[in-house]
């Protein structure tokens, strides 16, 4: 099974529609079981096209330009967190080349308002992997001290939705940095939760931001931090975790680069 998450930064990026092409080609080219991406946007004033779906949603166009290199079978589940960058609905999103089965989305933070950038919510869905039902949620976190919504109070209000049977995977922005003790990393790993980056028998750095960006205003310029996972509830069988989008290889598409893991489901 291959995993990819990516905070996607959608509709701020310079180039935009030429970085979702190339984030189309890729998916076409690697064949991501499962997607999880975050800050997907879509204007308010944009139409509605079915549901909470808008004409712009960035999740939207990049399965249009997906069927547009003739892969046509991946499905999506969207839903906003807050209003973000003054004119959009910034969201979650989960796709999917296999059967989406069922689907939710629950606020974290004891904010619920939508006007507040702080407000933080997360997209579950449950996805039938060859007979196998398997559940992934796409998150955006906050930070491990921020006074108004903490991670740990936000962690704590996710794991309450983990279904209580059967594998479960985390997939996004956790904003906190693997490499700093005491915090969200080691918090996350101390209630039940696996870093696939740690399982995998191949790997590279793992980092998915360098500099200063939103939110790590202060990062030094070659300074590079993991704040980008993919967790599961369970140890298991990773045969790799590689750095995607980073202008190595794989062009950046945003000012996160991704993560891809591989994993062995048959042992």
């Amino acid at each position: 099974m291959k995993l990819l998450t990516l905070n996607v930064h959608g509709w701020q990026e310079e180039n935009q529609m030429e970085k979702l092409q190339s984030l189309a080609q890729d998916i076409a080219s690697e064949r991501y079981d499962v997607i999880a991406l975050q800050e997907v946007m879509q204007s308010i004033e944009s139409p509605v096209v079915k549901g909470n779906i808008k004409q712009d949603n960035y999740a939207l166009v990049l399965i249009q330009l997906l069927q547009e290199l003739g892969v046509n079978d991946y499905d999506f589940v969207w839903d906003m967190a807050h209003y973000g960058f003054v004119t959009y609905e910034e969201g979650l999103a989960v796709l999917s080349r296999h059967p989406i089965t069922s689907s939710k989305s629950f606020f974290v933070t004891p904010l619920q308002d939508m006007n507040n950038w702080k407000t933080r919510k997360l997209v579950g869905t449950t996805i039938t992997y060859f007979e196998k039902e398997l559940h992934f949620f796409s998150g955006h976190f906050g930070w491990w001290d921020d006074e108004a919504a903490p991670f740990k109070e936000q962690f704590d209000r996710f794991i309450k939705h983990i279904p209580a049977n059967g594998l479960s995977f985390l997939m996004g922005d956790l904003n906190n940095d693997a490499n700093v003790r005491d915090e969200g990393y080691d918090y996350v790993r101390a209630n039940g939760f696996f870093d696939t980056y740690n399982m995998a028998v191949k790997k590279d750095d793992g980092f998915t931001i360098k500099g200063a960006i939103a939110g790590w205003n202060q990062n030094h310029a070659e300074e590079g931090r993991r704040i980008d996972y993919i967790l599961s509830n369970k140890p298991l069988n990773v045969q790799s975790s590689y750095v995607r989008f980073n202008g190595k290889e794989t062009p950046v598409v945003s000012d996160h680069a991704g993560v891809t893991t591989i994993i062995d489901l048959e042992n």
